[in-house]
């Protein structure tokens, strides 16, 4: 049996979106032109349309295990994280890149705790160790996993990673030195909803709401900030 809650969602979504942006669907079946890529973790509590209330065509996206962008390489396998991200680069030459990481996020975790693997192939104790570079510099300033808040850091330090490894593709760094293409980090807390943005300059996080829970500052304009 198909799952009840597919069927009930696609049943609601006949009966109420559809009708209701008929021409939008129509006129996206002819293309593609979102302008930002969104790279993100598949942990089902974190979906990027409903935290940015964006719509079908106004985003690329791309999930995996702890958000992770690994560096470029040829060969050695199959590389859907790297294929899509060479499409959306050059096919439909996005022009933001915005890598989310979030909270109590499990890949991360599992790296840090060094989890037993969940399955003898071990697929994803294979993939998080692409989380190493950013320990290590952890580990550089003296942090270390029994200090309190050191999961949220790995989770920073790995964001910052996946930046860096972005670079390694040529067709993305050629496009950001050419001023046509801006990379974003980004940090999404599950519990309270806040959202924060990685500062380029200094690679701190900071929440894109003001005290009063209202206001956005800038950084929150995803335009503002780059790599």
């Amino acid at each position: 049996m198909f799952p009840d809650v597919l069927t009930e969602g696609y049943r609601s979504f006949l009966g109420e979106r559809l009708p209701q942006e008929k021409k939008k669907y129509a006129k996206l079946a002819e293309g593609q032109s979102p302008e930002v890529l969104l790279i993100g973790c598949c942990d089902s509590r974190v979906a990027p349309e409903v935290i940015f209330d964006v719509g079908p065509g106004e985003i690329f996206t791309i999930r995996n295990v702890a958000n992770i962008v690994p560096p470029y390489e040829e060969g050695g396998g199959y590389h859907g994280t790297s294929s899509a991200i060479e499409f959306a680069v050059q096919g439909l030459k996005v022009k933001h890149i915005v890598v989310l990481g979030h909270a109590t996020c499990g890949g991360i975790k599992a790296y840090a705790t060094d989890a037993k693997p969940l399955s003898q192939g071990n697929f994803i104790g294979q993939w998080v160790s692409l989380v190493e570079p950013a320990s290590r510099s952890l580990e550089a300033k003296g942090d270390a996993v029994d200090k309190p808040g050191y999961l949220t850091r790995l989770e920073y330090a790995s964001i910052a990673q996946s930046l860096e490894n972005l670079l390694t593709f040529g067709f993305v760094r050629e496009r950001v030195e050419a001023g046509e293409l801006h990379l974003h980090g980004a940090h999404f807390g599950i519990e309270q909803g806040e959202l924060r943005i990685r500062d380029p300059k200094t690679g701190e996080f900071h929440s894109v709401v003001e005290t009063d829970g209202t206001t956005l500052r800038a950084s929150a304009l995803i335009g503002c900030t780059e790599a």
